[in-house]
This record gives C-alpha cells, sequence and structure tokens, in this order.
C-alpha cells in the first residue's frame, strides 16, 4: 500500500497502468455512472475524466475502443438509473439529509428546469456538456414523466457525443508533443480545473453563510 501512494505522489502513470491497468477501467466506469447515476453526486469531474482517459489511450496505456465502449455504456446506465429515480421518488429525494443539510440542492433542480425550458427536448443531449446540469437533466426529465422512448432516444445520442467528442479530444491531443513529454503536468491541470468550480461554489455557499 505504501509503494501505490509513492507512485501515485511521483505520478508514476507506467507502473499505475501496469500493476492496475484492469482496476482503472472500472475506476473510470463507476465514476461516470456514478455522476450521472446518482443526483446526489453533481460534483464529479466527468468532462476531465473522459480528456484525460482520452490522454493515456494516446500513451498505451489504454484501450481507445474499450475506453469509448465501456463509458458509453456507463453514461447511459447513468441517465437511465438517474431518470427512474425522478420518475419513482421525484421531489421527496430532497426531503433526504445528511448530518442535517440536504443531501441534493434544490437550486440545481430549478437551474435543469430553465435549461428546459431554453432548450426543449434537445436539453437531454446538450445538458451532457455541462456540469451539474448533465447530472440533473435526466433526474427532471423522470419528474416531468417524460415519454421514456422520447427520452432514451435523445439520451444514446447525447452519451454517444459526450463520451466520443471529449475521450476522442484527448486522444487527438495526446500527439501533441508538449502534452505528450508534460502529461502529469497537464493531468494536474486538468483536475485542478474540474474541481475549481466545486471550490468556488463552497466558497460562495461559505461567503453568503
Amino acid at each position: 500500500m505504501i509503494e501505490l501512494f509513492q507512485h501515485i505522489l511521483h505520478l508514476d502513470f507506467d507502473w499505475l497502468f501496469a500493476n492496475y491497468g484492469g482496476t482503472i477501467y472500472t475506476v473510470l466506469f463507476l465514476v461516470i455512472f456514478v455522476e450521472t447515476g446518482l443526483v446526489a453526486m453533481p460534483f464529479l469531474p466527468g468532462d476531465s475524466l473522459l480528456f484525460t482517459a482520452g490522454l493515456f489511450a494516446r500513451t498505451g496505456h489504454l484501450d481507445l475502443v474499450t475506453l469509448l465502449g465501456l463509458l458509453f455504456v456507463a453514461a447511459v446506465l447513468g441517465d437511465n438509473c438517474n431518470y427512474w429515480i425522478g420518475r419513482k421518488i421525484g421531489i421527496k429525494v430532497f426531503d433526504l439529509k445528511f448530518k442535517g443539510k440536504p443531501l441534493v440542492k434544490k437550486e440545481y433542480l430549478e437551474k435543469t428546469h430553465s435549461f428546459f425550458e431554453k432548450h426543449g427536448t434537445k436539453a437531454i443531449i446538450m445538458a451532457r456538456f455541462v456540469p451539474f446540469v448533465r447530472t440533473f437533466a435526466p433526474f427532471a426529465a423522470g419528474i416531468g414523466e417524460m415519454k421514456y422512448r422520447k427520452y432514451l432516444a435523445f439520451d444514446l445520442l447525447g452519451g454517444a457525443l459526450w463520451i466520443g467528442l471529449l475521450t476522442i479530444a484527448g486522444y487527438l491531443l495526446g500527439n501533441v508533443e508538449f502534452i505528450r513529454k508534460h502529461i502529469d503536468l497537464v493531468c494536474l491541470g486538468i483536475i485542478f480545473i474540474s474541481v475549481l468550480p466545486v471550490i468556488l461554489s463552497a466558497l460562495k455557499a461559505r461567503k453568503s453563510n
């Protein structure tokens, strides 16, 4: 275990992938599934994760075809899980609390409703590319009892575009010499950018209290 953390701290990707290659596929699948499938987890870095996975596919650490197929399945399963949570449980989910605080913030649902009103049914596709909104869009569609066949059609297309465009973008940019030579710094930068909205949101909430 100590050896594992040493390699993580030193960003020794070659060692990590050589020893935990299969596990990494599982972790990627779970993160995408949870971000899209559990309405209480909108803060996970889906976009940056897909892009970074594409980078590592370019370096040969991961297989691009396997990634695209696996993550597409994770995204669709997650969205459908979220849709049915909204359909069966609905607004009751906002009554759930953890340590006295709401487990799910109602403001995110309100933003998603506004997004739907502005973009209509195509919001199911567009929401894939908007953090937080992509987690609440299937939930809102479920609450609104959107016809499942119609929802599924848009969801499949949106999932394919989201997974495909971001992962392949990372794969193509992984061919850029600077990125290839400084992949550790690039990954740290992507991680920072992905968590920045969460940090800013936390600071804003703290300032308002």
